[in-house]
């Protein structure tokens, strides 16, 4: 297949909000040893897209410059030494960058074949939130049965896939939200207790429980002593993100009495071999969630890719329950 020299794209012309993304013409990447291109149908739109274009979240060095970590659509490329995929294949994938697009490259072990009987609209929302919540929870916070797990931000893409790996996994799962229509949908997804965080002490309430085993956030600022406070004895704390930012005065002789694990990680740094342990696990064991119906993908709109701008105004306004997606083919 031969395939143009050119396509469009969404761009970040300088740093600032969203008005800042703009239609381009670049070139269509050229696959490295290991890497195939796909033609995007649809691409999704994440927190840290969100912080790139803020100047705030630098791409690694080798990466697009183009906002995009997670995108499904077909083959149309492949690199020296791929041997899983063959041209015309549906894939979603991790993106390294890139995914606002109409063609984006990967690593081929990033890639993971679209679940049976899944539109390809719902497959670009699985591999951020995936990789994400399956390393953060269960490789790297060893969330097992029967434990007291708590996730923040309960409506997000994020929370919503937290929500229901853990249910799937055998956890007692709390969450917090930001409105009552959030709270009742986390509920709805199989959480045990979901409090608004704008109205409730969540703390107190998950004390009330017993504390958390592991709690997975995304807050950080204020939230970081109520989480060592909220979390039982031997509790661990993962940290992916700080909206609230990431200093904050904490009296680590709490921690130390109780034994307690503070850890966190980013996906985007990690190097290939990493990121395709990752994806190796998250073929394993959640795909087959997937298939059993136990996870899918929560949806709340779609764009299309000219309207980028607006995506990432509906997602910075805090207002969406699940996954808002890029449409690029069509």
């Amino acid at each position: 297949m031969t395939l143009s020299h050119t396509m469009t794209a969404i761009e970040i012309s300088q740093p600032g909000g969203p008005e800042v993304l703009r239609a381009a013409t670049v070139p269509v990447p050229v696959p490295g040893h290991g890497q195939i291109v796909i033609r995007i149908a649809w691409a999704g739109v994440n927190r840290p897209d969100a912080l790139q274009r803020a100047g705030l979240y630098a791409p690694p060095p080798s990466a697009s410059p183009l906002p995009g970590l997670e995108a499904s659509g077909t083959v149309v490329a492949l690199g020296p030494n791929v041997n899983r995929w063959k041209i015309g294949d549906k894939v979603c994938a991790l993106l390294p960058g890139g995914g606002y697009a109409e063609y984006a490259v990967t690593h081929e072990a990033h890639a993971l074949p679209v679940p049976a009987g899944m539109a390809l609209r719902e497959a670009a929302c699985l591999p951020e939130t995936c990789f994400t919540v399956w390393s953060n929870v269960v490789m790297r916070g060893r969330l097992r049965a029967g434990e007291r797990f708590l996730v923040h931000g309960g409506g997000s893409g994020i929370g919503t896939t937290a929500i229901q790996i853990a249910r799937a996994l055998g956890a007692r799962v709390f969450t917090t939200a930001g409105s009552d229509d959030k709270v009742a949908a986390c509920r709805a997804l199989g959480a045990e207790q979901a409090w608004n965080y704008r109205t409730e002490d969540w703390a107190a309430k998950l004390r009330d429980e017993g504390g958390a085993d592991l709690i997975l956030d995304m807050v950080g600022g204020s939230y970081l002593p109520r989480n060592v406070r909220a979390l039982a004895d031997d509790g661990r704390l993962v940290q992916i993100a700080f909206l609230q930012g990431p200093k904050v005065e904490l009296n680590f002789a709490e921690v130390m009495m109780r034994r307690l694990t503070i850890t966190g990680s980013t996906l985007r740094p990690q190097s290939d071999a990493a990121k395709a342990t990752i994806a190796r696990q998250v073929e394993t064991h959640v795909w087959p969630m997937i298939a059993a119906g136990r996870l899918s993908p929560v949806m709340d709109s779609e764009f299309p890719l000219a309207d980028a701008a607006a995506a990432h105004a509906r997602m910075e306004s805090s207002g969406h329950t699940g996954k808002i997606v890029l449409r690029v083919e069509g």
